[in-house]
This record gives structure tokens, C-alpha cells and sequence, in this order.
């Protein structure tokens, strides 16, 4: 089985996404666990998949295995750091004949529905309340807080021939950014892959939700023009940065549709 591709923490740095940004720092993993699978609390009604209101988050320490099935007796098929991501988002959590707990969860990694199982007491768990959702239809981003909408944006989308993928995402990070470069304010990559690029300016195609400044303007909200990223007005996504927290935003649920 393909092995999961490890970023040093010196390329990490330097890695270029689809939207030819260079990545400006990396965010450390915040304090304890809200709840803990090794304690014996994270049991699968607590600790789940994404629903409307709530999305849990697990918090990568250090170099992580990944398995295909949440079994004891199971072999990792690779791993994760968090160099390609401090937290990644759970699609759900299920206990062992054992007792041990393991989550699912989105890898960083193409394909676009990558998953894998990691051991419960070796992340941090810790719950959100925040989401988003990008409707390519509409063309606009919106911003739930415990299944409500706090906020409804126009954004720019994928060009017919370099759509934006579909599909359940989540952010890997936040990085700063000049306001008026291309990218904008702030540059939020997902675990998103373009599906018609494979690479881009020497990255690995990824998509990302990010500002507009520069020559991004000459693009209008409410267009699909870009290479696949969504783009949103400076404004906007000082907001969302703001008002969500930068270390907060890796690993909310982002669905495109």
C-alpha cells in the first residue's frame, strides 16, 4: 500500500501549495484533550463523526501511525506528522474488543476522501463548534456556529476547466499574508487536491481557501475563475480568522458542493 508522504519540518515550511503559496509558519497543538479515549471517556457517542453542530478535532503530537482498520492486531500503512498537519478533523471513533479507542480521520494526503485510523491516546481530542460550507452553485462561503449561520459570504471559485473539488474537507492551517499579494490576507490550505492539476508551481496541487489583493481583484466575487481555490474578500477572511482563532481553524469541517 502507498505510504503516507512525510513532510520534514524544513520543506514544510517551504512547501507550495496550488495557489503558489509558500507556507509561513507552522502552528503548535494547544493544551490537554477535552476528552480523552485513554481515560475511557471518548467512546463513539461522545467522540464522532462531523454533524451539524459539533466536529471533533484530533491533535497530531508528533510522528503518528496510520492504520487501515482499527484493529490491535493491525500493521500502520504509513503515518502523519504534524509538519502536514497539527490537527485534522475525526470522521468518527469506535472501540476496540480490547477497550483501546481509535478515531477516523481525514489525512491531508491525496485521494481527496482520504482516511485512516489512528490510536485515540496517541492526539489530543477537543471539540468545535464551528464549520463551513462552500456552495459552488451559489458561489458563497458560509460560517456555521453550532449549526447556525454566523456569517454568508460571495466567493470566487475553480474555473470550468480547473473546478474546485467536492467533498468533506477540513483546514490545515492559517498562515499571514501581505493584503495586497494575490493571496490576500490570510491563506487557509485545505486537505482538498485539484483533480485537474497534479501539481502546481511545485506543490502537489493543493486547495485552499484564501484573501484577495493585487491581481486577484480583477477577478470578481461571485465568478469561477480561479485554479481551484476559493477566494474571499480580505474582510471576510480577517473575520473568519478573528473571530474563530488562527491555532482554532486546523481541522474544522469544510464541505464543498
Amino acid at each position: 500500500m502507498t505510504r503516507l508522504r512525510i513532510l520534514p519540518r524544513r520543506q514544510a515550511r517551504g512547501w507550495v501549495s496550488l495557489f503558489a503559496c509558500a507556507l509561513l509558519g507552522l502552528l503548535a497543538a494547544p493544551g490537554a484533550s477535552a476528552a480523552s479515549c485513554y481515560s475511557g471517556k471518548a467512546i463513539s457517542t461522545i467522540v464522532s463523526q462531523p454533524t451539524s453542530k459539533i466536529a471533533w478535532r484530533a491533535g497530531v503530537l508528533h510522528l503518528t501511525s496510520v492504520y487501515g482498520t482499527p484493529r490491535t492486531s493491525a500493521h500502520p500503512r504509513g503515518s502523519v506528522a504534524p509538519e502536514q498537519a497539527p490537527w485534522l478533523l475525526v470522521l468518527g471513533a469506535t472501540r476496540a474488543r480490547d477497550g483501546r479507542c481509535w478515531v477516523k480521520v481525514r489525512l491531508p494526503t491525496r485521494p481527496n476522501d482520504a482516511s485512516g485510523w489512528l490510536r485515540a491516546e496517541q492526539v489530543l481530542l477537543r471539540p468545535s463548534a464551528w464549520s463551513i460550507a462552500v456552495s459552488l452553485a451559489k458561489r458563497t462561503l458560509a460560517v456555521f456556529r453550532g449549526g447556525r449561520v454566523a456569517r454568508r459570504v460571495s466567493v470566487v471559485i475553480g474555473a470550468p476547466a480547473t473546478p474546485t473539488p467536492t467533498g468533506l474537507f477540513s483546514i490545515i492551517g492559517a498562515w499571514r499574508s501581505p493584503p495586497d499579494a494575490f493571496l490576500g490576507s490570510w491563506i487557509l490550505p485545505l486537505t482538498a487536491h485539484s483533480n485537474a492539476l497534479q501539481e502546481f508551481e511545485g506543490g502537489d496541487g493543493t486547495v485552499g481557501v484564501h484573501g484577495r489583493g493585487g491581481a486577484s481583484l480583477l477577478d470578481p466575487l461571485g465568478s469561477a475563475r480561479s485554479h481551484g481555490c476559493i477566494r474571499v474578500s480580505n474582510a471576510d477572511i480577517d473575520w473568519l480568522v478573528h473571530t474563530i482563532g488562527a491555532p482554532q481553524l486546523a481541522g474544522i469541517p469544510v464541505r464543498v458542493q
